[in-house]
């Protein structure tokens, strides 16, 4: 005989990182955990891949997913310093700050969904997903959440490093960058283990 006991949803969240190609600055990963039924419309329709979504748009939906009560929704981040990317390498890097974000929700996952082919270790099952920031609500929520956790904090490391364009380019290697590293020099907040900027050190050396 059948139990009429309801059958408890699967806490299943999504793991996503910005901040793997910029020459500046820590890698972030974001976890989130979305309770599906009765979410809002706002998020149901607007969340996708944060490098397709506005500015404007990218800021909404993460003041949303921020507001969402414990019960509808969870968001942790992680981090991976630039000293641990020069350390691990920024493959490595990258999956320990999902790993340090997965840890960081304050609830058990029953399984995670990956944006991407690699696997960070984590105590629950998981599965990657090719694209899954546009395949996935959880994952796009947590690449909106790790994108502007980001340049917010690549935001706050332009006003302590001026001259480089953080707050514009996010610590890639756009013109205004490296216009700003041949003029200043590499700060601590640059990645070491990155060919451009082990080329600038060694052109002062």
């Amino acid at each position: 005989m059948g139990s009429d006991t309801p059958r408890p949803s699967l806490r299943i969240i999504g793991l996503d990182e910005a901040g793997r190609g910029p020459w500046a600055g820590p890698v972030v990963a974001a976890a989130v955990w979305l309770r599906h039924e009765g979410l809002p419309a706002t998020l149901r329709d607007g969340l996708d891949d944060s490098k397709k979504l506005t500015a404007r748009a990218r800021e909404a939906l993460f003041d949303a997913l921020q507001a969402l009560p414990p019960e509808a929704g969870a968001v942790a981040l992680g981090e991976a310093s630039v000293a641990e990317i020069d350390r691990l390498n920024i493959l490595q890097a990258s999956l320990l700050a999902m790993r340090r974000a997965a840890a960081a929700l304050p609830l058990t996952a029953d399984a995670a969904l990956v944006d991407g082919n690699q696997k960070p270790d984590l105590t629950c099952p998981l599965r990657t997903v090719v694209k899954g920031d546009s395949r996935s609500l959880s994952i796009a929520a947590a690449s909106v959440i790790a994108k502007v956790s980001r340049d917010r904090t690549m935001a706050a490391l332009a006003r302590a490093h001026p001259g480089y364009g953080w707050e514009r380019n996010q610590g890639y290697g756009t013109a205004e960058h490296r216009e700003g590293i041949a003029r200043l020099g590499v700060t601590p907040q640059h990645r070491r283990s990155f060919r451009p900027i082990r080329e600038a050190i060694a052109k002062v050396s």
